[in-house]
């Protein structure tokens, strides 16, 4: 679908506005801002009249939860929340695989190759896992380029022998980081571009499902949204899936907590979060 209308892409898709801030459920095959030749949401709603200013990005293909700034006041302090990871954020996620374990931790360096493709700072070769975990011994990090640490947790909602629904949380906001992670451990995002696309795909299945930040305007207050997924996301499986899922994916995410631990916040502006 072609997005150039304002009224089309923001009716309907309000989570939380006031004054200072929106929060829109994005649909996928639009980009936030950025776009040389095609439109992109920022522009959709200055060429409507609308200011907006994005606190973070998520992927063209992906869609769900973005925060804007409605002022420019408030977008400083937006921003920061993301740099020191102090924004909840959990994606769900389709891999066209099975037999992934009940939760997981990726923990793999990313670098930018050729092409400004993101990619692990190692060789496919040299990651290690117990099963539960991915990583790569230090001394088979890449030196010859600059590398970032990054962290993915994700956890298995629900699974059959062609498809698994995942929910994740990027520990760390590097871009590509969640697409890149599970490709390289063995399980591709189902319709991503990057790696796993097939001509009956008619999307990427991940979707920023739920987000949550601090309004300094409103004294503090802590801010959640959830994104419900539309129609595009759950047609490629169907029938397949029981009608509790997403009670089960908040009982899964509330369980990743206890497995993951962060790393130190860094400025890591090659590969901030998009």
């Amino acid at each position: 679908m072609t997005w150039d209308n304002w009224e089309s892409v923001r009716g309907g898709r309000v989570l939380f506005e006031d004054a200072a801030a929106l929060v829109l459920n994005k649909p996928a095959g639009i980009s936030v801002t950025g776009e040389r030749h095609e439109t992109d949401l920022v522009r959709l709603a200055a060429d409507h009249g609308e200011t907006l200013y994005p606190a973070h990005r998520i992927d063209k293909v992906t869609s769900g939860a973005i925060l804007f700034a409605r002022q420019l006041p408030y977008h400083g302090d937006l921003t920061r929340q993301f740099n020191r990871r102090t924004v909840d954020k959990a994606y769900l996620a389709v891999t066209r695989t099975g037999r992934l374990p009940d939760w997981g931790v990726i923990e793999l360096p990313l670098s930018v190759g050729r092409k400004n493709r993101v990619r692990i700072a190692a060789e496919r070769a040299s990651i290690v896992t117990d099963g539960l975990r991915w990583s790569v011994p230090a001394d088979s990090v890449f030196t010859h380029v600059p590398t970032y640490p990054s962290v993915t947790a994700f956890a298995t909602v629900w699974s059959d022998d062609v498809h698994s629904l995942l929910v994740v949380r990027p520990i760390t906001g590097r871009r590509h980081q969640i697409r890149v992670h599970l490709a390289w451990i063995g399980h591709a995002l189902a319709g991503d571009p990057l790696f796993e696309r097939t001509e009956t795909d008619s999307r990427t299945l991940l979707h920023a499902w739920r987000l949550a930040f601090d309004a300094a305007w409103l004294d503090g207050r802590r801010i959640s949204v959830a994104a419900a997924p539309g129609e595009d996301f759950w047609a490629p499986l169907g029938d397949r899936l029981p009608s509790t899922l997403l009670d089960t994916a908040e009982h899964r995410l509330n369980g990743l907590s206890a497995q993951v631990t962060a790393t130190p916040a860094e400025d890591d502006s090659a590969l901030s979060e998009d």
